[in-house]
């Protein structure tokens, strides 16, 4: 899904990643502008799930809601897991388990000024996937604001290789 009116402020990429623990499901996501500064970082912890579609599918919602309390209201989402970044994508309905979820998301779109959905590999996501790792260790969502996380600064500069200009 996206809202094909053109950006008429500064456009933000917000990549987001899950990974599922015993425990739960840990979920990453960072905001950065166009010079690939971090605005804004999230790691979270979520209840158990049932497969890696519906863990990417909440740590997109997720991100999407942590980007719009933030204030960011044009965004290219960024995902690494194909199945759901066409899901996100597409505007048939979506009638799987997860479905519910698409919907959300889908809706948190809508009320974006701008927003694009894109498919990106696995090793250009390092960020979200560190914040998302570390959310096992946490009892508490951890939030950075204008900040890098001092544990994705690696990540941060091995992904700025992968920027899309």
């Amino acid at each position: 899904m996206q809202n094909w009116k053109p950006p008429s402020g500064q456009l933000y990429k917000l990549n987001f990643d899950a990974t599922m623990f015993e425990t739960g499901l840990g979920v990453g996501a960072v905001i950065c502008n166009a010079a690939r500064d971090v605005m804004a970082a999230l790691s979270a912890r979520g209840a158990a799930v049932v497969n890696s579609e519906e863990a990417e599918a909440l740590a997109c919602q997720k991100a999407m809601e942590f980007a719009i309390d933030a204030g960011f209201s044009e965004l290219i989402v960024e995902g690494d897991n194909a199945m759901v970044m066409s899901a996100v994508s597409s505007t048939s309905p979506n009638w799987s388990l997860v479905g519910v979820i698409y919907d959300d998301i889908g809706c948190l779109a809508v009320g974006l000024h701008y927003v694009a959905f894109s498919c990106i590999r696995r090793s250009a996501n390092a960020v979200a996937y560190s914040l998302a790792r570390y959310a096992n260790v946490l009892d508490v969502e951890v939030v950075w604001m204008e900040e890098s996380p001092p544990l994705a600064r690696d990540a941060l500069y091995f992904d700025s290789s992968f920027l899309i200009e």
